[in-house]
């Protein structure tokens, strides 16, 4: 079963709410996605540490209902 962009964005804004998001599909198939994700909450993380807080937000979704994510991630 495959994830929209939207509920993927209200993950990410559910965990991290001040973020700016954007999240794009690859290959109009629901499961490839490229996201951008800015927040203050990054400020002082490492890129690993960044990446890691918005794969939490998707609360164990990646390698199941999402299966690829191309992300971007900055604190402005």
């Amino acid at each position: 079963m495959a994830m929209d962009a939207a509920e993927i964005e209200r993950l990410i804004k559910q965990a991290l709410p001040d973020a700016q998001v954007s999240i794009e599909d690859l290959r109009g198939d629901g499961d490839h996605y490229a996201a951008h994700v800015v927040s203050p909450a990054f400020a002082g993380k490492t890129r690993v540490q960044q990446h890691k807080m918005v794969y939490d937000a998707l609360q164990g979704r990646m390698g199941g209902e999402l299966h690829a994510l191309a992300l971007q991630t900055s604190a402005s």
